[in-house]
């Protein structure tokens, strides 16, 4: 029986947990605290709970980090002495480190030994895990370097209701889901003020059209940006209730302080983060994402958000467009109807 170790007992963890624990995988939830461990031992879960690290690692053949993005690397410090060449890891967090700008991925490898990093890999995708968890239908990437890692991880943890597809671009994948989250807090600006779809789609449109462009010169292959984990899961973020990124944006609109909103939420909304490691990023490379800036400015710089949104209809008014002339081969294009087997010309 193959042995699972979910490090962190997150709502995402937790539901991964389950999922792998119900296909017949031996899981151990490790968590921070021996009362929270010995709380989830007591419910009738398909998954063990340990507050010991050691036990949770033991014999494990597929590690998760399933932990907001700027606790990683101590999470992974904590799992480095028991991580072994027997084990494949996976970062199933979505974000940037705001103090290096690094990916998940990066992230594990700079912690772990050098010898190891092989075995990394990443899984992202439009996975709401309150919906996962009632058993219905999703799909999700996992990406490594080595095609081989990852197909073995996606053969551990697909099932019949989630299925897994596989990938080497591991920078895409992960920029994906760490992207989505800033468009989806400028998504819930607009729906906190009732501005409607139409507004909000336009607002989506430019803010993946930029954020692509960035993607694109930190080294991902764009058309990866057009699959689940990009259009995929910014289309679940940007329109489900159950995002979190989302339900900030709305709170945010209706002039609520963003210290407070973080204070009321039992989790982290990933976005906020990744929005000043974007930031960042941007100001490094001398690249100009004016729709990052506004997200940036609203939730760092206190601008209103009125404001922003007097500023997004400027740029739309001159015809904003980023350029995105490296993107012309992998720009999506229309496929042919196809009638009884037949294009239809």
């Amino acid at each position: 029986m193959p042995k699972a170790a979910i490090i962190g007992n997150t709502t995402w963890g937790s539901t991964l947990a389950a999922l792998l624990g119900d296909k017949g995988v031996a899981v151990k939830i490790w968590t921070r605290s021996r009362t929270e461990a010995e709380e989830l031992n007591q419910g009738k879960y398909s998954y063990s709970s340990t507050n010991c690290i050691e036990e949770a690692l033991d014999k494990a053949d597929l590690v998760i980090w399933a932990v907001p993005s700027q606790r990683l690397r101590q999470n992974v410090t904590l799992a480095k002495s028991y991580l072994t060449d027997s084990m494949l890891f996976v970062s199933a967090a979505k974000g940037l480190e705001v103090d290096t700008g690094d990916r998940m991925s990066q992230v594990i490898g700079e912690v772990i030994s050098s010898d190891l990093r092989g075995q990394i890999c990443v899984l992202s995708g439009p996975n709401l895990a309150k919906e996962i968890a009632q058993g219905l239908p999703a799909a999700a990437v996992v990406a490594s370097e080595n095609i081989t890692v990852a197909e073995k991880v996606r053969e551990l943890i697909e099932c019949p209701h989630f299925t897994l597809f596989t990938s080497e671009d591991v920078i895409g994948v992960e920029l994906g889901g760490a992207f989505k989250n800033i468009v989806a807090l400028g998504a819930g600006v607009m729906d906190g003020l009732a501005l409607g779809d139409n507004a909000k789609s336009a607002f989506i449109t430019y803010g993946w059209t930029e954020l692509v462009s960035l993607g694109t010169v930190l080294g991902a292959n764009p058309a990866t940006f057009y699959g689940l984990a990009g259009l995929g899961d910014l289309v679940t973020t940007c329109a489900g209730n159950l995002s979190r990124n989302h339900y900030v944006g709305c709170e945010l609109a209706k002039r609520r302080p963003l210290s407070e909103i973080r204070a009321s939420m039992p989790q982290v909304a990933e976005g906020v983060y990744t929005s000043m490691a974007a930031h960042q990023l941007a100001l490094k490379l001398g690249k100009e994402l004016p729709i990052v800036d506004i997200i940036y400015d609203i939730l760092f710089q206190d601008l209103p958000v009125k404001e922003a949104i007097v500023a997004f209809k400027k740029l739309a008014a001159a015809h904003y467009q980023p350029s995105l002339s490296i993107l012309s081969e992998f720009a999506p294009r229309e496929a042919p109807i196809v009638v009884k087997g037949k294009p239809k010309s």
